[in-house]
């Protein structure tokens, strides 16, 4: 397909955080292969436009990047007042950007504490906020929170981050649904991508069953938002875990160190 075709045709359009790698990336492919033009966010500018290229060629779709820190005012901001444009307005909002942390909450420093509570909520929570500005007058949109398993057993300051994007977008869900709005907090268990290695942890303690692949994962995903569905927890092992941690004390589910990391 040619620019100027491109440039009559109008399509949804998603912007995906951390949209370099891992999940990120197989939702901007997914996104791509449905149909949706994509604005990728992330930090490195060389990464964002070897995956845009890619995801050009391979699906004929607008590719627009944004290179951004999101845990910096400027880059946060940026990326704000490209999400609540009414010119090209967003469709699909998809907070996927995060991290972890590798030692224990004492052990680690209160900044680096505090760019994680940055990072994974704050962040999403002003994205939403800029999304809703423009979706609530169109009566229509989407917004995916990517949380974690780690939402629903106590693993620190990274699960309670997670959990606060659940919890966030249960309410979100049911405040927003009448007016065409779906919030949906996908929280998938280990996923093969970059994260623990960018942690600096190994994961070779991990049995090979409890990990989940990023195509069938984002594909559980996508189709519990089509559902609107305010919580999306892929796959039947870790729905199965879910039900199971609900009913142990938390001192037993602290002490499984195959979830240390997650």
């Amino acid at each position: 397909m040619n620019e100027g075709l491109l440039s009559v045709v109008s399509r949804p359009i998603a912007l995906i955080t951390g949209a370099t790698s891992g999940i990120g990336a197989e939702f901007s492919r997914q996104l791509a292969r449905s149909g949706h033009d994509l604005v990728l966010v992330a930090r490195d500018p060389f990464r964002l436009e070897c995956v845009a290229s890619q995801l050009r060629v391979e699906f004929s779709v607008r590719v627009e990047i944004i290179v951004a820190d999101l845990t910096q005012i400027t880059g946060l901001a940026l990326v704000e007042d490209r999400v609540c444009s009414a010119k090209q307005p967003i469709d699909v909002l998809v907070n996927n950007a995060g991290l972890g942390l590798r030692l224990p909450f004492d052990e680690n420093t209160i900044d680096d504490e505090q760019g994680l509570l940055d990072l994974m909520v704050t962040v999403p929570m002003r994205l939403t906020h800029a999304a809703l500005s423009q979706m609530v007058q169109r009566q229509s949109g989407t917004i995916i929170n990517v949380a974690s398993i780690a939402a629903f057993i106590p693993r620190g300051t990274y699960g309670a981050a997670k959990a606060w994007l659940v919890s966030f977008s249960r309410w979100a869900n049911l405040h927003y649904r009448d007016r065409g709005i779906t919030v949906t907090a996908v929280a998938p268990g280990f996923v093969r991508t970059e994260f623990h290695q960018r942690m600096g942890v190994t994961t070779t303690e991990i049995p090979n069953f409890l990990w989940l692949s990023t195509a069938p994962m984002v594909r559980d995903a996508l189709r519990d938002v089509a559902r609107g569905r305010a919580v999306s927890i892929p796959s039947v092992r870790y729905k199965m875990f879910i039900l199971v941690a609900r009913l142990l004390p938390d001192r037993l589910l602290h002490s499984r160190e195959v979830f240390a990391n997650q």
